[in-house]
């Protein structure tokens, strides 16, 4: 493509003086054409690498997920509250905090939760080399399955944060990221029905919501979240049963999709 672009130029400034207004205008109608052909774009643009923020799939399902990075205060009462409701969530946990708080992690595995991947000490992965970030993954994993006798195959990044280089290494090595579409919000101490709303309102089939284990009034909420979802007709499901099997593509908003 350069080179053609090249040659129109050329073919511009070899005419300049020559060439009528309307020759000018039929070069800069050549670079527009091989600019803009399909072809050309869809060898030269690059597409980025994302996390699965929702996913596109039949019925109406939605996952609940739940950050644990560093307090440890709502983990038992928000354990109690999803098992009255029969719901199974996925908390993504951090390897430092699975030193300070191991029974919480087995009391989150024995409840039925899943319990995954969200660093060993909660880095900006952006900046880490790719050795750096299987080393990291691989740590937590480590400890997180030493205690549910499960290896994760979900990653949350720490801070939300991904580009190309981290998204790239995480699936290399097999694991899943997952981001979200609705977040509660939780962790800026919005007030129970404030989040509540929130979640209610900006759920859809397939979404993925972000909640946090030691936000103020996450639990307070929690209740009114679930019976306005189940009543809605939703099916709440952990992160790995709402994922498709098989081949599937991510679209530019993140939403994963069957392949076609």
């Amino acid at each position: 493509m350069k080179k053609n672009i090249s040659r129109a130029l050329e073919y511009i400034a070899s005419h300049r003086q020559a060439a009528s207004g309307a020759a000018l205008v039929l070069a800069v109608i050549l670079i527009f054409t091989l600019v803009s052909s399909p072809a050309v774009v869809g060898v030269s643009a690059s597409r980025r690498s994302l996390p699965v923020y929702s996913v596109e799939r039949d019925g109406k399902y939605v996952a609940l997920s739940f950050d644990a990075a560093w307090g440890n205060e709502d983990t038992e009462e928000l354990i109690d509250i999803l098992t009255r409701y029969g719901v199974r969530a996925t908390f993504f946990i951090v390897g430092s905090w699975v030193d300070k708080y191991p029974e919480s992690v087995r009391a989150l595995s024995d409840s039925g939760m899943e319990v995954m991947n969200h660093s060993d000490d909660h880095a900006h992965f952006s900046r880490l080399s790719a050795a750096e970030i299987e080393a990291d993954i691989n740590a937590c994993n480590d400890k997180i399955e030493a205690i549910t006798g499960v290896r994760p195959t979900l990653f949350r990044c720490p801070y939300g944060e991904y580009d190309d280089h981290v998204i790239d290494t995480i699936r290399g090595m097999g694991i899943t990221p997952v981001q979200w579409d609705v977040d509660s919000l939780d962790w800026k101490g919005l007030s129970a029905d404030q989040i509540a709303r929130r979640v209610v309102n900006g759920v859809k089939p397939g979404s993925i919501v972000l909640f946090h284990n030691a936000a103020e009034h996450t639990p307070e909420a929690l209740p009114t979240i679930i019976e306005s979802l189940l009543a809605d007709g939703y099916t709440i499901v952990p992160i790995s049963e709402i994922l498709l099997d098989g081949e599937y593509d991510i679209d530019h908003t993140g939403r994963m999709r069957s392949a076609e």
